[in-house]
């Protein structure tokens, strides 16, 4: 009761704010999303996403190590993939000698200790965009399972230390996890996109991987059949909940900023690691607006990460890992 209890005393200087802080940052809350393309010294800056660049495999090798050093301790991997692979069934998602499993190989093979969780989705190998098969207009839930559990499995015996199914086909958490045991990869582990909205943040994400749905004659023109409405905070709780009775290791809410009420639902409701990502909208609005000189970039990032971690994640996956971690090392 004032004035016995002053609040104020405890925001009194920077060096008790210190003190009693609530929510800490560090480079390991970090894991940084990569985009792979196809070459040798190939570096391409993403229109959209300042700062974010498409790059061949050695260039990825070497941003690895750097990403090492700055503390970071996981990278999430997407490819860009050839045309002339694309199908509907995605069967080179799990090509053993595919971009993917190349870059898995290589790097574990210069920085061992780095965490390396692979997407697991079709959108990048389909002719369509889309996470699944299609047959007569629709998206078929149990044969693109079928495909994401021979792509995961590609990925564990190239070297991943997780999966990252983003798809949200129902019961695709069992199968990849009763795959990974019936075949001896016990100590691979599962990071499922549980809350994965469909959002209108994904745009420059699709443009990296060039990935959206294309506009023809009976292919679902979005992705609203599989991924959740955005209406829906329920729902996000029962896809976590059922992602861990499958065997899901960590869970992921995805987009971040306008999600944290469900990141917090989700924290609240299961007793596994909670990831957040952050998707490139997010990072594109930042950035624009900082250009513009409307906001302090580093400042709204810095809070931005804060707020995500405050929200209830263990792990954000964000591009702004790398510029975030040079700061909070300083």
């Amino acid at each position: 009761m004032f004035p016995l209890q002053r609040n104020r005393r405890l925001r009194t200087n920077e060096s008790i704010r210190s003190l009693v802080r609530e929510t800490h940052l560090s480079p390991n809350d970090f894991m940084f999303p990569m985009f792979v393309a196809e070459g040798k010294d190939y570096q391409v800056e993403i229109p959209s996403m300042p700062g974010i660049y498409r790059r061949s495999l050695d260039l990825t090798v070497k941003e690895v190590k750097a990403l090492w050093d700055l503390g970071i301790k996981a990278v999430n991997i997407y490819v860009k993939v050839d045309d002339k692979l694309k199908d509907n069934t995605g069967k080179e998602a799990w090509n053993k000698n595919g971009l993917m499993q190349q870059t898995i190989r290589a790097i574990k093979d210069v920085v061992p200790g780095m965490i390396v969780m692979p997407d697991v989705a079709l959108d990048p190998y389909s002719i369509y965009g889309h996470d699944g098969i299609i047959e007569k207009g629709q998206i078929i839930n149990d044969a693109t399972v079928d495909a994401l559990t021979l792509m995961s499995l590609s990925h564990a015996e190239a070297g991943a230390d997780f999966v990252a199914p983003s798809d949200m086909m129902d019961g695709r958490v069992l199968a990849i996890r009763k795959a990974l045991e019936e075949n001896g990869h016990h100590n691979v582990g599962i990071m499922s996109y549980s809350a994965k909205y469909a959002s209108s943040f994904y745009g420059p994400f699709r443009e990296a991987l060039d990935s959206a749905p294309v506009d023809v004659n009976e292919v679902p023109k979005d992705k609203k059949t599989y991924q959740m409405d955005y209406a829906n905070r329920i729902e996000a709780i029962k896809e976590a909940l059922h992602d861990v009775e499958e065997g899901a290791d960590i869970v992921m809410v995805k987009p971040g900023i306008a999600y944290l009420d469900i990141v917090r639902e989700v924290k609240n409701a299961i007793n596994v690691p909670v990831s957040v990502y952050q998707v490139s909208g997010e990072y594109a609005m930042v950035k624009a607006a900082a250009e513009r000189g409307w906001l302090d970039h580093d400042k709204i990032m810095i809070e931005q990460l804060h707020c995500i971690k405050r929200a209830g994640a263990d792990i954000i996956s964000t591009y702004f890992a790398k510029e975030a971690a040079i700061i909070l090392n300083q």
